[in-house]
């Protein structure tokens, strides 16, 4: 390690533990034991991210009116965390902890609050909260949101949405165009006599928290065989909310006796999420494992039906504390079938809706502990698959091995429902029985193509059961795979441009349609742009921007014109993730000549006359232009604090300026930037990680630094790096540890 500065640690501290912040501000923890080095991670998120993990807390509890800001928005997002009940049979899952696990976790809470006590988070201190002693049940609830919220969520959204388009009288033809296998089994009637209830909270509400939005992510590992090393190589890129600080990520080396591991966990909760040890590496991305489901409840009298009797729901009250106003008293009607989604005592349909691991926490916290003991593939499959959220892991070892494993509470449903549409409650075949065995879901072995990606596409022919009927767009994986297959020497320089790959199959699948239509039309600047250009969304790029108008003009003929109308087709394009998450969805009806969509009674026009229309639509907007626009010019974003979200002046340097974004929705490296009632978001790779097994070393690229005090110098130390591409190095043998920048050029893209 070079020129490390060791960290002050509170006393009283577990014998033998040393703490040292290497010259990129990571830490590096040695200790006895399992429990020092928990301790001393507890301790490391208090002091450097204190605010994030108390801020969390503050929100999965429902208590931001009562703590930092009272107002109607508090209100809105304290209610919706009280409808999830993420606190709820917490004690019930602590009591199902091994000893090992348990005594693990209170030395994360013990370091917590030693580093609450030493650096009490200034912001929080300001706004008047004096925190109370972070426990286990804090980590459990931290789990839990993390799981859930805008991933599972985003399932549960478009689930809805479903429910909207049958309501408005959208036909079966042009809603299995959209999603496939929707109507198998459609009851009309019964969703149709649904009542559908304001939400909770609006749509746009958590975009104005400082909860990070979850997204996509990419990850692989390649064997031997297809590298120069001859060892195996395993990348990792969450594309999460990167214009924040602090990143959602906090960067760790940790060393007990002859354990070693180190990459990035997430604070609140104690173990590295994503990372290596001597011998295993494991990387994640999200599985839109179909977790969420509704039923309709018929009710009447505060009961519900069930095999026609009547029974009554279980009453949850909630009192939302406020610091300056009246308490809020709120009522929750559950079942077996989770929150109903409106008031039983008014008679009528309503739904009820259930997120598998929503009372989970005990499995998950002892699958992570037995990984860190992991020596070889198969044992991290079989750890990593037990645990209770949805995602899939690539994992690579030292023998040579290569894996996939999908984790996930996956319900076992009856065999004519595939969880999409909502269920008939009272019928009790229709209830959840059971989860599928870990073993069962998709996962494997060493394939015989070389390698194993996974970008949130359609993974289900690798498993025994299907639980993916969502995914997103398989346009990252087909990339990432086809650079992958051409090649039998790939290296971490490689896997660090393939990283940064900008080239999007989805505008050749667009293209591929729309050039040949124009023939017919004059030639023009924005025709010639689009012939030329090499579906590459770099910074300099003009070709994307135009394709981008033509898409958007696109999107809104077919769907704006018949679906919701223009004005729906608006509201989820600017305040919700549905064209954001599921977008192929939207691009196969698109494509697809002989949907639906085109040339019927509500729309005279033809595929190919809608593309031409769409074109000429965006070429009118781009020849508005004094000179074209460069994709670097319409895709930036600020990175902003999580506590102020860009509300104080520059000058106090709580924000970044403007940085463009190279990447758009369907390239490997992501680069999404959106408004959502007036906030700028962006997905982006949150963090760069790579290893190769020859070596003991882990390549990363954090979206920020360490601190989330402003007044660190660790506050945006690696924003800087991050946009640049420079990679730092860890290595697994301290005596030999550098963090050396290496550079990748990336600014002339």
């Amino acid at each position: 390690m070079k020129n490390p500065t060791p960290i002050f640690i509170a006393s009283p501290k577990p014998q033998g533990l040393s703490i040292k912040r290497d010259n990129t501000g990571v830490p590096h923890i040695q200790a006895n034991n399992t429990k020092g080095i928990s301790w001393g991670m507890g301790y490391c998120h208090s002091i450097d991210r204190g605010t994030q993990l108390l801020m969390m807390r503050i929100l999965g509890q429902g208590r931001l009116s009562e703590l930092l800001s009272d107002n109607d928005e508090s209100v809105a997002i304290d209610t919706f965390f009280r409808s999830a009940n993420w606190g709820g049979h917490i004690d019930e899952q602590i009591g199902l902890l091994d000893s090992t696990t348990l005594e693990a976790c209170q030395a994360y809470c013990d370091g917590v609050n030693a580093g609450l006590q030493a650096k009490r988070a200034w912001v929080l201190r300001f706004l008047g909260y004096n925190p109370e002693p972070w426990t286990i049940q804090n980590s459990i609830l931290i789990l839990r949101m993390a799981g859930y919220l805008t991933l599972a969520q985003s399932q549960g959204e478009v689930e809805r949405l479903f429910v909207e388009m049958v309501q408005a009288g959208i036909d079966s033809e042009k809603l299995e165009s959209l999603f496939p296998g929707s109507t198998e089994h459609l009851n009309r009637e019964q969703i149709e006599a649904v009542t559908l209830g304001e939400r909770i909270v609006p749509k746009d509400v958590l975009w104005k928290s400082s909860i990070p939005r979850m997204m996509a992510s990419n990850s692989w590992v390649i064997a031997g065989n297809k590298t120069a090393s001859k060892s195996p190589i395993m990348a990792n890129d969450p594309h999460l909310e990167v214009n924040r600080l602090p990143n959602v990520w906090y960067e760790q080396s940790i060393q007990w006796q002859d354990r070693q591991i180190m990459g990035m966990g997430m604070p609140g909760v104690p173990g590295i999420i994503i990372g290596r040890s001597k011998k295993v590496a494991w990387g994640a991305t999200y599985t839109f494992m179909d977790t969420v489901d509704s039923w309709v409840e018929n009710c009447q009298g505060g009961c519900y039906e069930r095999e026609h009797q009547w029974h009554p729901f279980t009453v949850r009250k909630e009192t939302i504390k406020r610091k300056k106003r009246t308490d809020v008293e709120i009522t929750f009607y559950e079942n077996q079938h989770g929150v109903l989604d409106g008031n039983p005592n008014h008679a009528g349909k309503y739904l009820a809706t259930r997120w598998s691991p929503a009372q989970s926490g005990a499995q998950t916290l002892m699958a992570s502990m037995q990984l860190i003991n992991a020596d070889t593939a198969e044992q991290a499959m079989k750890h990593l698959g037990d645990i209770e959220s949805a995602w899939n892991w690539v994992i690579a070892d030292t023998e040579g091995n290569i894996a996939y494993q999908m984790s996930g509470l996956m319900p076992v449903r009856h065999p004519q429902w595939n969880g999409f549409s909502p269920a008939p409650g009272w019928d009790p075949a229709y209830d959840w029985q059971g989860f599928v065995n870990p073993r069962n879901l998709p996962r494997s072995l060493n394939p015989k193509e070389g390698y194993l990606v996974t970008a949130n596409q359609d993974l289900n022919h690798l498993g025994k059961t299907n639980p993916i009927n969502m995914p997103m767009g398989d346009y990252r994986a087909k990339r990432i795979e086809s650079v992958l297959a051409t090649s039998n020497n790939h290296t971490v320089e490689s896997t660090k441009a393939l990283q940064f790959d900008v080239y999007s199959q989805q505008a050749d699948l667009f293209l591929d349609i729309l050039l040949p239509l124009l023939k017919q039309v004059g030639d023009s600047r924005a025709k010639s742009i689009l012939k030329d250009w090499d579906r590459q969304y770099d910074l300099k790029s003009i070709g994307a921007p135009l394709f981008e108008m033509f898409y958007a003009a696109l999107r809104k003929e077919i769907f704006g014109n018949e679906m919701l109308g223009s004005e729906i087709i608006n509201h989820l394009t600017e305040k919700t993730g549905i064209f954001i998450d599921f977008y192929q969805n939207f691009d196969r009806a698109m494509l697809n000549e002989n949907s639906g969509w085109f040339a019927n009674k509500n729309n005279s026009r033809t595929r190919d006359e809608t593309f031409i229309e769409a074109f000429s639509i965006a070429q009118k907007t781009f020849e508005k232009q004094a000179k074209p626009t460069q994709w670097q010019e319409q895709n930036k974003v600020s990175f902003v604090n999580q506590i102020f979200q860009g509300k104080l002046p520059a000058i106090f340097g709580f924000d970044t300026r403007p940085i463009p974004l190279m990447g758009g929705r369907a390239t490997p490296h992501q680069g999404q930037i959106y408004k959502s009632n007036g906030r700028s978001t962006s997905f982006a790779p949150s963090v760069r990680l790579i290893t190769d097994m020859s070596e003991n070393t882990l390549h990363t690229c954090l979206a920020g630094g360490p601190s989330d005090s402003r007044f660190s110098k660790w506050y945006k130390s690696g924003v800087k790096d991050w946009i640049l591409g420079n990679y730092k190095t860890l290595s697994l043998n301290p005596e030999i540890n550098k963090e050396q920048t290496e550079r990748k050029n990336v600014t002339s893209s």
